[in-house]
C-alpha cells in the first residue's frame, strides 16, 4: 500500500484563522453589515435609490470573489481527498464498512427530513408568511399531476443515472453525486495498480490538495468583509423588512437544526459513551470554522484534524469518511431544504397530500446528496425540488437573501454530522479493521 500525506496535515492553512476567532469577527460583520445596510436603504432618504442599487453592488464584491474562489477549488479538494482517502485503505477495508456508511448517510438524512417535515407541519411557517400578504403567484413552474404519479417508474432510471457516462459534464455543471461516484470508481481502480504505476499519481494528489488548501486560505481572510458587504447590499436593496417577514421561517429552520443537532448527541452517547457536552467543546473549532464560512468541503482538513486528534478516530476512517460526508452527508441542508419547500408551499396557499410529501421526501434526499459543499449551494439545488413538487419557484429570490445567514447554521449542523458518522464507524471498525487507531483517546 502507498503511503500518502493525510489531508489533516493540510489544517495548518486554517490555523491562523482559529487562533484570530475568525467566527467573532464574522458575527460582527453580520452586525455592523445589517446596520449599514438599514441605513444605505433608500426608504430612509438618506441616499437616493440609484447611489442605493450602485453601492450595494460595490458591497456584494468581496463575497462574490470569495464564493467563486471557494467553488473554484472545491471539485478539485473533494475528488482528491475522496482518492487519497480510498487509497489509505484496503479493497477489503472498504467493503466492510462502504455499504453500511451509504446507509448510515441515507438514515440520518431522513431522520433530518422527518425533523424538517414535523416541524413544519406543527408550527406552519408559510402560513404566518401568507397573512402577512405571501408571495406573488405565477404558476408557471407547477408540474401537472401526471407527472408526479411516475416518480416510482423512474427510480431504475434514477439508479441507473448515479453512475456519469460523462464525469467530465459533471464536473463542469458541479453535479456533486456524480463526481462522487466517478471518484470512488476511479480510487478503487487505482489501489489495483502497481506501486511504482500508482505514486505519480498519488504525488499529483497531493499537490492539488495543497494548492487547493491555499487558495481556500486566501479567500478565508475575505469572509468577514463578506458577510459584511453580503448583509450591507441585502438590508440595502430590500430593508430590515424582510427579516422581520421570515423571522418565523428562519426561527423554524434553526429549531429543526437544534433538534438534529440533539439527535447527534443521542447517537454519539449511545453507540460510543462519549458524554455529549464533551464532545460538543472537542469539536468547536471545525464547528465555528464551518459557522464562519459556510463550506464544509473548505474545513475538511481542520474536521479530519480534529476527528483523529481530540476523538482518537482513526485517520483511515476519517480520511475515507470526511471527504465523502462533505459531500453527501448533508442532513442539515436536506432539513433545510425539506423546511423550506413547507414554507413556500403554504406561502402560496398550496395544499399537499401525502403522495406529495413523500414525493418531496424522496426528491430532497437525492437532492440533499447532491448538494455542492460550497456557501449558497441549498439554494442552487432547491429549485429541483420545488419544480418537481409543483411549487413556484418564484419565492427563491427571497430565500436567497437570507440564505447566507441559514447557511452559517446549517453548515456547522452538516460538520458535526460528519464528526458523528467517524466517531460511531470507528467504535465499530476502529479496532476490528483499522490497526492505525488511538484506543482511548476519545475517552
Amino acid at each position: 500500500m502507498i503511503e500518502i500525506k493525510p489531508l489533516n496535515s493540510l489544517s495548518v492553512h486554517l490555523d491562523k484563522l482559529i487562533q484570530g476567532r475568525l467566527w467573532i469577527k464574522v458575527i460582527i460583520g453580520l452586525v455592523l453589515g445589517a446596520g449599514a445596510g438599514v441605513l444605505l436603504n433608500s426608504s430612509t432618504g438618506l441616499v437616493s435609490e440609484e447611489f442605493s442599487s450602485s453601492l450595494a453592488n460595490w458591497l456584494d464584491l468581496p463575497g462574490q470573489i470569495f464564493m467563486r474562489l471557494v467553488q473554484m477549488v472545491m471539485i478539485p479538494l473533494v475528488i482528491t481527498s475522496i482518492i487519497s482517502g480510498i487509497i489509505s485503505n484496503t479493497t477489503e477495508d472498504l467493503k466492510s464498512f462502504g455499504l453500511q456508511l451509504l446507509l448510515y448517510f441515507l438514515f440520518t438524512t431522513s431522520i433530518a427530513i422527518t425533523i424538517g417535515l414535523s416541524i413544519s407541519l406543527i408550527m406552519k411557517p408559510g402560513l404566518y408568511f401568507l397573512s402577512l400578504g405571501g408571495f406573488p403567484s405565477s404558476g408557471e413552474n407547477q408540474l401537472p399531476p401526471t407527472e408526479k404519479t411516475s416518480f416510482l417508474e423512474n427510480i431504475p432510471n434514477a439508479i441507473s443515472n448515479l453512475i456519469p457516462n460523462n464525469p467530465l459534464e459533471s464536473i463542469l455543471t458541479g453535479e456533486m453525486l456524480g463526481v462522487v461516484i466517478f471518484t470512488i470508481i476511479i480510487g478503487v481502480a487505482i489501489t489495483q495498480l502497481e506501486k511504482k504505476t500508482a505514486s505519480p499519481i498519488i504525488r499529483f494528489a497531493e499537490a492539488i490538495q495543497k494548492i487547493c488548501m491555499i487558495v481556500i486560505s486566501w479567500a478565508m481572510l475575505l469572509v468577514p468583509y463578506a458577510v459584511f458587504g453580503l448583509i450591507a447590499a441585502l438590508t440595502s436593496r430590500i430593508g430590515i423588512e424582510i427579516f422581520l417577514g421570515l423571522g418565523y421561517y428562519m426561527l423554524v429552520v434553526i429549531l429543526g437544526l437544534i433538534i438534529l443537532m440533539v439527535f447527534y448527541l443521542i447517537l454519539v452517547f449511545v453507540f460510543t459513551k462519549e458524554k455529549p457536552f464533551r464532545f460538543l467543546r472537542l469539536i468547536r473549532e471545525p464547528q465555528l470554522l464551518a459557522f464562519s464560512t459556510a463550506s464544509s468541503a473548505a474545513v475538511m482538513p481542520l474536521t479530519m484534524k480534529t476527528a483523529d486528534e481530540k476523538l482518537g478516530v482513526s485517520s483511515n476512517i476519517s480520511n475515507f469518511v470526511i471527504p465523502i460526508g462533505a459531500t453527501i452527508n448533508m442532513d442539515g441542508t436536506a432539513l433545510f431544504q425539506c423546511v423550506t419547500t413547507l414554507f413556500m408551499a403554504q406561502a402560496y396557499g398550496i395544499e399537499l397530500d401525502l403522495i406529495n410529501l413523500i414525493l418531496i421526501t424522496a426528491t430532497v434526499v437525492a437532492a440533499s446528496i447532491g448538494t455542492p459543499a460550497i456557501p449558497g449551494g441549498g439554494v442552487i439545488i432547491l429549485a429541483s425540488v420545488l419544480m418537481s413538487a409543483g411549487i413556484p419557484s418564484d419565492g427563491l429570490i427571497v430565500i436567497i437573501g437570507i440564505d447566507r445567514i441559514l447557511g452559517m447554521f446549517r453548515t456547522a449542523v452538516n460538520v458535526t454530522g460528519d464528526l458523528t458518522s467517524c466517531l460511531i464507524f470507528n467504535k465499530f471498525y476502529g479496532t476490528k479493521t483499522f490497526a492505525n487507531r488511538v484506543d482511548g483517546s476519545a475517552r
